[in-house]
């Protein structure tokens, strides 16, 4: 990378200060401790640049998208259990390592196939069970264990028909003859 990039994000990041101004009144000067600010155009690409390591010395898929992260693998084996509860701990231990805070209770563990499990899914992230779910959503598309469409298009219907209202009552407020 050009040395004058990394001076410039340096520059960007360290020893930065702010004030707050309520009315005509400023505060005091004060450190700013957290990396980059909130909202700025930084933000994606400096996060993606501090987690681009997280793949290293997992032997199952990991994707992320943003802050969303999600590690799965095929199963046809046991010993495929056991890996993939190894890359959890792996996760974990990457978190300790870079000081990144992961929250096991934003996590499910979901298994995708067609006929319905009898074997409960028993994993663990940073010492918490994480819970098993019949679905989860990934990028803004509902996914079901079952492999079927049903939850997303009922959220998809679900959403289109508040829209449909919500449009009904603006309109109804703007001209008293609108008929539906």
């Amino acid at each position: 990378m050009d040395s004058t990039v990394v001076v410039w994000i340096r520059e960007l990041l360290v020893g930065r200060t702010q004030r707050v101004r309520v009315e005509w009144q400023l505060s005091q000067e004060v450190r700013v401790t957290s990396v980059v600010l909130q909202g700025s155009v930084l933000v994606p690409l400096m996060f993606l640049a501090y987690v681009n390591d997280i793949w290293r010395n997992m032997a199952s898929t990991i994707r992320l998208f943003a802050d969303d992260c999600i590690i799965y693998r095929k199963m046809t084996k046991n010993e495929d259990i056991e890996i993939l509860q190894k890359d959890l701990d792996r996760l974990r231990e990457w978190g300790v390592v870079n000081a990144m805070r992961i929250n096991p209770s934003k996590s499910k563990a979901v298994c995708f196939k067609r006929a319905r499990s009898k074997d409960p899914l028993n994993y663990s992230l940073m010492d918490t069970i994480i819970p098993e779910a019949s679905s989860c959503k990934y990028l803004g598309i509902i996914l079901r264990s079952d492999l079927t469409w049903a939850d997303q298009v009922n959220y998809t219907v679900e959403k289109a028909w508040k829209a449909i209202h919500f449009t009904k009552r603006i309109l109804k407020k703007g001209n008293s003859n609108t008929k539906f």
